[in-house]
């Protein structure tokens, strides 16, 4: 007769949360988003006006007409290759950055230094890269420069925080069996440790590296250079053909540093 209690004493007591946490959890969260909304005055019913969707209508249209000049294609090589060349430098430079503050930030060189490590990082990667552009366009003035070094502090920090974590997650079996058969701790680490982290951190470095030729071509905005700065001109003067084919190369530019960093990943890890 008193099983029955019992798994219901035991259910109570289970973890598990209770119908009524559960639904006054939900209304929380509703008027959380109800009072965002508010606070927001956002109005959805402009986006229906007929007005607004003729203007919005002709807009676009000016879009389907793109400039295809030999010109216009050259200046658009330039751009693309200035792209490129600013996520490739920019991502190289991150890494290498983000190895070498990886490895106290992990705990290698004692509790201080892991403790600075990692504000350093924090504080790389909580600025985005449109300010880190928008200081490095002062510093360094106007032009892939400054695009380059902004990608590569804000990803910096992106990577050390994720390569001292795959460090602290590493399995230590094969660094300990160096260390038994006499080797010194650099020894353990390039032959026990950097081998089977090498897969996730070159994983993490394309992965960073499809976001830095995205975000690259968006750091043109502020002056730093490559395809986002012939974006910016041609809409501030409501060049819309010469714009067109500006976003077709930036899409057409992503989709191939995709493609080749997924050939990349497929080749270094026969599984994936």
């Amino acid at each position: 007769m008193t099983q029955p209690n019992s798994k219901k004493s035991t259910r109570q007591h289970s973890g598990y949360p209770s119908p009524i946490g559960n639904l006054l959890l939900l209304v929380i969260l509703l008027l959380i988003v109800v009072a965002a909304f508010r606070y927001l005055q956002l109005d959805f019913s402009a986006l229906t006006a007929s007005e607004n969707l003729r203007q919005m209508g002709g807009y676009l249209a000016e879009f389907l007409h793109p400039d295809i000049s030999t010109p216009h294609l050259l200046a658009l090589s330039r751009g693309a290759a200035e792209t490129l060349a600013m996520s490739v430098a920019g991502t190289l430079l991150a890494a290498m950055s983000g190895i070498v503050m990886a490895l106290p930030a992990a705990g290698y060189f004692g509790w201080l230094a892991k403790q600075l490590s990692r504000g350093l990082l924090n504080v790389l990667r909580s600025i985005p890269e449109l300010v880190w552009a928008a200081l490095m366009v002062l510093a360094a003035g106007l032009g892939p420069n400054a695009g380059t070094l902004a990608l590569a502090l804000h990803t910096a920090g992106v990577l050390g925080r994720l390569f001292a974590e795959a460090l602290e997650n590493t399995p230590p079996t094969a660094t300990e069996a160096v260390r038994l058969s006499g080797g010194s701790h650099s020894e353990a680490f390039c032959y026990g440790t950097l081998p089977a982290l090498w897969p996730q951190l070159a994983a993490y470095t394309l992965y960073r590296w499809e976001n830095n030729i995205r975000m690259s071509s968006v750091l043109g905005f502020v002056g730093a250079g490559g395809l986002g700065q012939m974006l910016y001109i041609h809409l501030s003067l409501f060049q819309q053909a010469q714009a067109a084919t500006v976003i077709l190369a930036i899409l057409m530019l992503v989709l191939a540093v995709d493609s080749f960093s997924q050939w990349l990943r497929r080749r270094g890890n026969p599984g994936y």
